[in-house]
């Protein structure tokens, strides 16, 4: 496993993106310090100056203090990561940020502003209020704090743009998985751990239409509000069923390739900048969608999602229907997968049976360890090809359904095999050639950025080339 190990410590630190924490995230394989006990206590009593320059960032010592304080404040030890470690990731996150202006890549002020009302929301709720934020991060005040947060947010997000144009430029060919595969010794080939495939026949209640209309005429009450100066922003986040965006403003950014239900995604691409759509259905509620900026194949949008309401009985005449799917399958009279086919509500998974994939790998084989706990709970007990009661399932939305679930087949722990371990190690040999990507690029930027490193900081052993030697 020593090979792989190494691969996915690599991994784990230069795919570090988005949020606060993991913005100051370190990995200790990133730097390593010629004299970590020197460097630290003669640095620490520094008065605080500019320790390195990025293009157009400059590095305070300062910054490496807020660094240790937030990682601290997300409950992450600090106890073997030196200064020197933490100025190389400080200078990684510049290097990213100073190139994606470079190359163009926008990060809207609004996007920022809806992660930072997040992430406050969150200190506070953690903290117990906005005094006790400012107090632990060491402000003045709440604008200071609010500017400083709002300046990590808009570079953490430009390092994980930068980031994720690198890689998404990189593929990768069955011979190339082949050769990866060969040339890892047979006594390190990874050990994969025990999986199951899960199957699941999903039960909607019926909306009557007196509920979707009335869902509908407020969806058309919004979008005139809005042509007439209201804000879409605001009644994203105050009337938004989704809640994963309704915190910034119903804001999404997407491209063609970007995984959303074939329904959103057509209206989306049939819309001008500037325009709002009609209210349309798809399979969770009903939305409008609102252009907001047009890139070549990516758009920048808003969205609000209603879902209407359901009724009690609706839901008992849901929940009977699947009492009656089950007793069918207990009796032989259908099989699981028949069932599915015939009686499943879920349209992408009845094709198939209701298998369901695996959203992570892309295949049909959940690892226990690392399966949803949710529905690790609704399959842990059932034995082979039983099928479960009705589950009442309640979507991040609200909105209810009932399904019945069963388990197709049992893998046990074993070593990687090629052939029915194919989509795992293209996902290790692609994460592989990512990395050599990722350092090729940092290389080459490298030596064409301006960079300094100031006074004892120089000390500092890095992995990569920053004081071009």
């Amino acid at each position: 496993m020593k090979f792989i190990n190494k691969q996915m410590v690599l991994a784990v630190c230069l795919f570090v993106m988005t949020t606060l924490a993991s913005a100051q995230e370190v990995v200790k394989d990133t730097v390593k310090a010629k004299k970590p006990a020197k460097v630290s206590a003669t640095m620490h009593r520094k008065v605080d100056g500019i320790i390195a320059t990025v293009g157009d960032y400059i590095i305070l010592d300062s910054d490496i203090d807020k660094s240790f304080l937030e990682m601290t404040s997300q409950g992450n030890s600090i106890k073997d990561i030196t200064r020197c470690q933490m100025l190389g990731k400080l200078l990684e996150d510049k290097l990213y940020a100073h190139q994606a202006i470079q190359d163009s890549i926008v990060v809207s002020d609004d996007e920022v502003k809806g992660k930072l009302e997040e992430q406050l929301s969150y200190m506070v709720q953690q903290l117990g209020s906005m005094d006790k934020v400012i107090k632990y991060f060491k402000k003045n005040n709440e604008e200071d704090f609010r500017t400083d947060l709002f300046e990590i947010i808009k570079m953490n997000k430009l390092t994980s743009e930068m980031q994720k144009k690198i890689v998404d430029a990189v593929e990768i060919t069955p011979e190339e998985v082949r050769n990866f595969y060969k040339k890892i010794p047979t006594n390190e080939l990874p050990v994969f751990g025990a999986e199951m495939e899960v199957a699941q026949i999903v039960i909607q209640p019926k909306v009557t239409d007196a509920e979707k209309q009335k869902v509908i005429d407020r969806l058309k009450e919004f979008k005139k509000e809005v042509q007439d100066g209201a804000s879409f922003a605001t009644k994203a986040v105050l009337y938004s069923d989704d809640k994963g965006s309704s915190a910034t403003g119903g804001f999404y950014k997407m491209n063609r390739k970007t995984p959303f239900v074939k329904e959103f995604k057509d209206v989306a691409f049939s819309l001008g900048e500037g325009e709002i759509s009609e209210p349309f259905e798809t399979t969770f509620g009903y939305h409008i969608i609102y252009v907001e900026k047009i890139r070549g194949q990516e758009i920048d949008l808003r969205h609000i999602l209603l879902t209407p309401t359901v009724s009690d009985q609706a839901l008992k005449e849901a929940k009977d229907r699947a009492i009656q799917i089950k007793k069918k399958i207990d009796s032989k009279e259908v099989t699981f997968a028949e069932a599915a086919r015939t009686e499943s509500d879920e349209k992408e998974t009845r094709t198939n049976g209701g298998v369901l994939v695996n959203p992570k790998t892309q295949d049909t084989h959940f690892e226990l360890t690392k399966m949803d706990p949710a529905l690790y709970s609704q399959v842990s007990n059932l034995k082979d090809n039983e099928v479960s009661q009705p589950i009442l399932d309640v979507e991040q939305s609200g909105r209810k359904k009932y399904k019945l679930v069963t388990v197709t087949n049992r893998i046990n722990e074993h070593t990687a095999d090629y052939a029915k371990d194919y989509i795992k190690i293209k996902d290790l040999a692609l994460k592989e050639k990512q990395i050599n990507a990722i350092a090729k690029w940092s290389e080459e930027k490298i030596k064409e950025t301006y960079i300094k490193i100031n006074g004892e900081y120089r000390n500092c052993e890095f992995t990569n080339n920053w004081l071009k030697k």
